[in-house]
């Protein structure tokens, strides 16, 4: 069962929350992110992390941000339970977000018995095949980061880049360990940069949550 403690800070964000902008242009966002002082502006993967960047201007006040520390893993939010911001693509086939860290969330749940997920869905655009969102960014960046240098130096492919997001809904999610698992699978990262494996993150599938996790769910 849900403290209500916590559905009363649900209440506080879904409130807080239909304030968020639903049209997030990519450039504008990225320049947004810039001036206001966000580290994360050169990221390719803009979207979260300008999710992220609103929910910190929006939710300030209702929860401590950023939250926890567990090892080197820091949450995105506290209040009552850690909580993680992340956006997700509706017009994909596939239907993951990866949270967090295993151990953190694990030692989250057995302190305080739920972990949160604020979850923004809607639709993407991607660059044109000419690659102006690319070239664009880059030039922003005054240069390629070294990861595109280390794709570039092992002949991958680029990826092609979101341009556009419309929100279409947000939902309030606290998990427990039982429906945390009905719904997760592990995510290997790879290695760091000293060759050693990276510690795994729990990769939640949106599709298997359970309603009984589901706090509230805010429509644009």
């Amino acid at each position: 069962m849900i403290n209500p403690k916590i559905t009363d800070t649900v209440e506080k964000l879904q409130t807080a929350s239909r304030n968020i902008p639903t049209v997030w242009d990519g450039r504008n966002s990225i320049l947004e992110m810039k001036e206001g002082g966000s580290t994360q502006w050169k990221q390719m993967e803009w979207m979260g992390f300008y999710f992220e960047f609103l929910c910190e201007t929006h939710f300030n006040g209702i929860i401590d941000m950023p939250g926890k520390k567990y090892g080197n893993t820091i949450f995105d939010a506290f209040q009552e339970i850690s909580w993680d911001f992340k956006a997700h693509a509706a017009n994909t086939t596939r239907h993951d977000v990866v949270t967090n860290d295993v151990e953190a969330i694990k030692n989250t749940l057995d302190n305080y018995g739920h972990y949160g997920l604020i979850l923004a869905i809607g639709e993407v655009e991607y660059n044109d095949e000419k690659r102006t969102f690319k070239k664009w960014h880059d030039e922003l960046k005054e240069g390629i980061s070294k990861y595109e240098t280390n794709r570039i130096n092992r002949g991958a492919m680029s990826r092609r880049r979101k341009t556009e997001f419309v929100l279409s809904e947000i939902h309030f999610i606290c998990l427990d360990n039982e429906t945390l698992d009905q719904c997760s699978s592990l995510y290997h990262q790879g290695r760091n940069s000293n060759g050693r494996p990276r510690p795994p993150k729990f990769n939640v599938n949106i599709q298997k949550i359970p309603d009984g996790a589901l706090v509230a769910t805010e429509d644009f």
